[in-house]
């Protein structure tokens, strides 16, 4: 007789177009039950439009219907809002005092870096008026979905991506909000996105200590903050503001990214600080949390990152970065998920 582990074994292999991760991953099996030689599953149907629930269940049908045993397959839809869905482990929210210190890069980093170790990632891109997530990634499609919600688009090593840019017609058109409206995009990314089963959120916050930020530390679960700044006196000045920020908020600074470090020129093999001595070790005091890395103005990267393979980047400082990462962030005993 067939078992429900046969045929939930058998959904494995059942993805979600536009997402490309299964069903479970996607957290949309409701119910999978058999009896005898029938087997009854209902999906929820946040996020897919009526084609891609026709697909699903055509296709399951095919799937299910393989498993030896079973002679009649029932799909059916129950209604559900995506962050009834969603299951996230950690949300971290990677944030700076001001603009232009690398705190994209960072979080892109961040998550690559997670990845690689095996986690479920996604990246919300809450710099809504300064989006430059896809582009690092090289995406360019617009994400799937409907009026029950939105899918994130995929990287190419699988890390789910939602940024203000993905919905414009033009990557180069400008998102001209007040507060207000800024605030509430931030919102619907986190409960009108499916983001499934995820082990890890990477959240791009805004530069700075206005309203988006506010938002994400008010309304969003915040694990963990990774706060980003240059060696320049000026930028550790803001970014301070920005940590005493998370404080007040009752939010905890897990880890603190020195960005533009120093620059290394091989033909003298000696690194070069052209924003002065590091405050790597200073920010971390004043932080009350670990220097995760002191990451370096690298030619290489810069390139990956206007190709859209910042996921291909490998380097010193940067496995360096991923092993601190691993030591800093919630939700990591040793063990792969």
């Amino acid at each position: 007789m067939p078992t429900r582990e046969e045929l939930l074994a058998s959904l494995e292999t059942v993805f979600v177009p536009g997402a490309s991760r299964s069903l479970d991953k996607m957290n949309l099996l409701r119910e999978v039950a058999v009896s005898g030689d029938k087997a009854d599953i209902t999906l929820a149907s946040a996020a897919l439009l009526p084609e891609t629930q026709d697909w699903l269940k055509k296709r399951i049908e095919k799937v299910a219907g393989a498993v030896p045993g079973l002679k009649e397959v029932n799909v059916s839809f129950v209604e559900a809002k995506p962050k009834e869905l969603n299951e996230i482990g950690n949300v971290i929210a990677v944030m700076s005092g001001k603009g232009g210190v690398g705190k994209s890069l960072v979080a892109s980093l961040t998550a690559v870096a997670l990845r690689r170790q095996g986690y479920e990632v996604g990246i919300l891109d809450a710099d809504i008026t300064g989006p430059s997530i896809p582009r690092m990634f090289g995406i360019t499609s617009h994400p799937t979905g409907g009026e029950t919600g939105i899918i994130p688009v995929p990287s190419r090593s699988g890390i789910e991506i939602m940024s203000i840019n993905l919905l414009l017609p033009s990557e180069d058109d400008a998102v001209i909000w007040r507060g207000p409206l800024i605030a509430r995009a931030i919102t619907q990314f986190w409960e009108e996105v499916l983001w499934g089963k995820l082990d890890y959120l990477i959240v791009d916050l805004p530069p700075g200590t206005a309203d988006a930020p506010l938002t994400v530390m008010q309304n969003l679960p915040i694990s963990g903050m990774i706060a980003v700044f240059t060696p320049q006196d000026l930028t550790a000045m803001v970014v301070r503001k920005a940590v005493n920020m998370a404080r007040q908020m009752d939010k905890k600074i897990i880890g603190v990214v020195e960005n533009m470090s120093y620059l290394y020129v091989p033909e003298i093999d000696k690194n070069i600080e052209l924003f002065g001595p590091s405050r790597g070790d200073e920010m971390a005091r004043d932080a009350g949390a670990p220097l995760l890395g002191r990451l370096p103005i690298d030619p290489a990267l810069a390139k990956l990152c206007d190709e859209g393979n910042i996921e291909r980047y490998d380097a010193e400082a940067f496995t360096e970065f991923i092993n601190n990462l691993s030591a800093a962030v919630p939700g990591q005993d040793g063990a792969k998920p």
